[in-house]
Parts: C-alpha cells; structure tokens; sequence
C-alpha cells in the first residue's frame, strides 16, 4: 500500500505557513512533502542546508533562544504570519546511561526536550495575537512511553515533550492549539545506525503487527491532520502513529500454539 500524500484531499492547509525543524532529512523533509503537497509553504530549519532544496530555509540552533527569535522575526517579515509549527529536530545516537557523560545527557535533554519549548515560545508570541492563531505539533516518540534503553535520556525527554503539550494546550487556549504525535520506528537515511542494514530494518519491520516501519510520509499525513482546520477541536492530545505498536516478546517466546 503507497504511503504517499493524498495530495487530492483538501485539508484546509493551502497557503498556511508552516515551520518544520529538522526539516531536510528524514521525518521532517518527509513531513515538508506532505505539507507542501497539501498547498502549505512548509519553511525548514536546521544546523546546515541540504543541496537541491528549493524550500525556504533558515539555519538555527533552536536550542537558542536568540537564534529562534530572530527566525521566527523573519518569517513573520517575508510571510506577515506563522500558522504552524512542527516541532521535528531531535534525536539520540544510542549511549548506555552507564556511559554517558553528564554533558551528552544535558545535549540530549536541551535538543528534544528545551528546543521544542523555545521554539513554541517565540512561534506563540506572534500566533496568539493574529487573527486565526496558530497550530503545533510535536514529533514524539514510542520511547517516551516504555522502556528505552540506550537511548533512556531521550525516552525522558520526549515524556516530558508530551507532558509539556498537554499544559502549554491549556495554558494558550483558544488561540494557538497543541498536539503530539508519538511515533514509533521510522525508516530514514540514518535507520543503519539503530537497526544495521538491511535486512536489519526488516527484522525490525517483522516485529511491527503493520508489518514494516514507517516511512516519513505517514508522520506527515498525521501532523497535516493535526495542523488542518479538520482539527480545530482536538488540542493537548496525542496520536500515536506506530503501526499497531510492538509485539509482547512473552507472545513469541513460548512454545505453545499462541504464536502472533
């Protein structure tokens, strides 16, 4: 089954404007596709550009304050309004905690848990005061919902991401609406480096009831639903987007007839 955007349907996004962090990679390019074939003008952010992109792009650290400020400044001067913002950089290479010194826990916590709050700051400064307010969604993750080793520092920040998405809704209702979207293994350009090759990532797949692991596309078209006028009612809540979720090992590891 393609997993492609249904550019057909009309969401209500055309001429939106919409920022995507960590939009020219992986699930943020993958989310900027979908947006932009919906009729958004997605505008992308990231440490550094990707060649043959034609998208409006900004290069922030939206781990600074300053940097995000003057971001949020200029698209507000070439678009006169953000209507969106999806809060997708993050990430974590994989470090048992053990391991891991005290400043790659603080990175960690500051680029998937600070970010995204500074981000939403500066976005809702200029949404709550223009006519029709805005929308945000935050990229989560399964691993702020279950065990994550290796990446344990990461599954707690994504935890508080989604805590934080349910206050910041109350706090900056009506105008500016926030949601999350939980998401489970994603195939990207950098799935070698938790799953190996390959045949790797399709081990993986075998364990999704889905039957593989997501593709970019399929973040997207949940984040353009939660961005959409479609909806305008839904706010503080999460979607899960993860293919049915991860098999209970107990159901493979017997050797009865309850194999599933």
């Amino acid at each position: 089954m393609s997993t492609a955007a249904h550019t057909s349907v009309d969401l209500g996004l055309t001429g939106r404007i919409v920022l995507v962090t960590g939009g020219v990679r992986g699930v943020g390019a993958g989310i900027a596709d979908v947006l932009e074939g919906l009729g958004a003008t997605p505008v992308v952010c990231a440490r550094r550009p990707v060649e043959g992109s034609d998208r409006e792009f900004h290069s922030c650290d939206v781990r600074d304050s300053d940097a995000v400020a003057a971001m949020i400044d200029a698209i507000v001067a070439t678009h006169g309004r953000i209507d969106g913002v999806v809060n997708n950089a993050g990430g974590s290479p994989f470090a048992m905690a053990a391991d891991a010194s005290d400043r790659f826990t603080q990175k960690i916590l500051e680029l998937n848990l600070l970010a995204p709050i500074i981000v939403s700051r500066a976005a809702h400064a200029v949404m709550a005061g223009q006519e029709g307010g805005g929308a945000i969604v935050n990229v989560s993750s399964v691993s702020g919902h279950r065990p994550s080793p290796g990446t344990s520092a990461y599954g707690a920040a994504k935890a508080g991401l989604d805590n934080i998405t349910e206050s910041l809704a109350v706090e900056w209702a009506p105008a500016v609406r926030l949601n999350s979207v939980i998401c489970g293994p994603v195939e990207t350009e950098l799935s070698h480096m938790h799953y190996g090759d390959a045949d790797g990532v399709a081990a993986v797949g075998k364990t999704i009831p889905m039957g593989r692991l997501a593709q970019p596309t399929d973040v997207g078209n949940a984040v353009a639903f939660l961005l959409s006028p479609l909806a305008s009612y839904i706010s503080g809540s999460t979607l899960t987007v993860h293919g049915g979720g991860e098999k209970p090992a107990f159901l493979s590891a017997g050797n009865t007839d309850n194999q599933v």
